[in-house]
């Protein structure tokens, strides 16, 4: 595995593809930088080497040039990350983005417009790829976000830079992080998935359960399986057409081995609100008219054994609806366990949309081993799908 460390960037220029797809508020103000933390260590390599950086990068799901997704707006968080200035190329490609990278000085940084105001991004376009190709004497792939996409930048440039492409320390790290949880994790091996839904974590949870001792299951998806095994689950989310699946993921992980553990009691609520009533009930006995929002006490407690037994943790979801605070207790106890875990040696892994969110909300991001940068590269990499950003690397 080519990364960084295995170049010298001197006089050279390299062409970055970082994931720059930060939040932005009304002002265009970036309100989370961590992509951009992310970012830093792979280009403040390059320059020290006494190169220059060319960084590419998408932002939101424009439709044509849309002035509201330039990559302009940015300039001023990255400056102040960097400590570096940063000129700006107001297209990806063409004439102004080919003379000023060639302008470029060591030490100089060069961020091209959103890539995706052309359409041939997304389409994986060979000739577009080709024309970002001219921009740099190296790639780097450090955008783990957008891996599993099969686009130009990510994927379709690498093949004009046959000898001369590699990883950034971000892309690295996320390939390393998933081998070991995947591969070379130190048993006991613990996978949470949490969230609403079975049918998303369907292919995560049958290539899983050949490399883990336990699984632990929480969120909305707990009510297919739990409705599955003849509980009632009142008016709690359910998905009657996966309760079959259900069934035969318990099946499997019994021929495997695998433990499996659902929450045993639930914070109900009767309605859908962080201001309604609720009560702590028993998770096969749920009242008709209320529905499970929260993993309840017990629960929490069996989670937290099972978590301190394990010494290698996959954090994907959370364990109730975390974004009302009521509902927020199940998930905090289980970040507090995980830290716990972390803390006495066990490596923790916490990646998907929901989860990172919920360790940036409670201040978990330093008491675990690693928080994943991309959501669905992550859920691919997990189903044990080879994604085309790390394969076009490897090639």
């Amino acid at each position: 595995m080519k990364t960084i460390d295995d170049f010298n960037f001197e006089n050279k220029r390299a062409l970055i593809r970082v994931d720059f797809n930060v939040p932005l508020n009304d002002s265009f103000e970036v309100t989370d930088a961590t992509r951009i933390i992310s970012a830093k260590p792979t280009i403040i390599k390059v320059l020290e080497d006494g190169g220059s950086c060319v960084l590419m990068s998408h932002l939101g799901r424009p439709k044509g040039v849309q002035e509201e997704f330039s990559l302009k707006h940015i300039i001023p968080k990255i400056e102040d990350i960097l400590g570096v200035e940063v000129k700006f190329a107001t297209d990806c490609v063409g004439e102004e983005a080919e003379t000023m990278a060639s302008d470029l000085q060591p030490g100089q940084i060069l961020l091209l417009e959103n890539l995706r105001f052309h359409d041939e991004e997304k389409q994986g376009d060979e000739a577009f790829a080709e024309k970002l190709s001219k921009l740099g004497d190296i790639y780097v792939n450090d955008a783990f976000g957008t891996a599993h996409r099969a686009h130009a930048s990510t994927t379709i440039v690498a093949k004009f830079f046959p000898e001369a492409k590699c990883f950034g320390y971000l892309l690295a790290k996320e390939i390393d992080s998933i081998k070991k949880v995947m591969e070379d994790g130190e048993k006991p091996v613990l996978a949470v998935l949490g969230g609403a839904k079975v049918s998303s974590k369907i292919t995560v949870i049958e290539n899983i359960l050949d490399k883990v001792d336990h699984l632990i299951i929480g969120g909305g998806m707990t009510f297919t399986f739990i409705k599955a095994q003849g509980g009632e689950i009142g008016d709690s989310i359910c998905e009657e057409d996966k309760m079959e699946l259900a069934l035969d993921i318990l099946e499997q992980a019994k021929s495997k081995n695998v433990q499996v553990h659902l929450p045993v009691d639930v914070v109900a609520a009767n309605a859908f609100s962080n201001d309604t009533e609720t009560q702590i009930v028993d998770v096969m006995h749920i009242p008709a008219g209320w529905q499970g929002l929260d993993a309840g006490p017990k629960s929490i407690e069996n989670f937290d054994k099972v978590v301190k037994a394990c010494k290698t943790i996959l954090w994907n979801g959370p364990l109730g609806v975390f974004e009302m605070e009521n509902f927020a207790k199940g998930t905090i106890a289980l970040g507090d366990s995980i830290a716990e875990a972390t803390a006495e040696g066990a490596f923790s892994l916490v990646g998907g949309g929901d989860s990172v969110a919920a360790v940036k909300q409670f201040g978990f991001e330093k008491k675990v081993s690693y928080v994943s940068t991309g959501g669905g590269a992550m859920l691919e990499s997990l189903e044990g799908k080879t994604l085309p950003g790390i394969a076009a690397i490897l090639s």
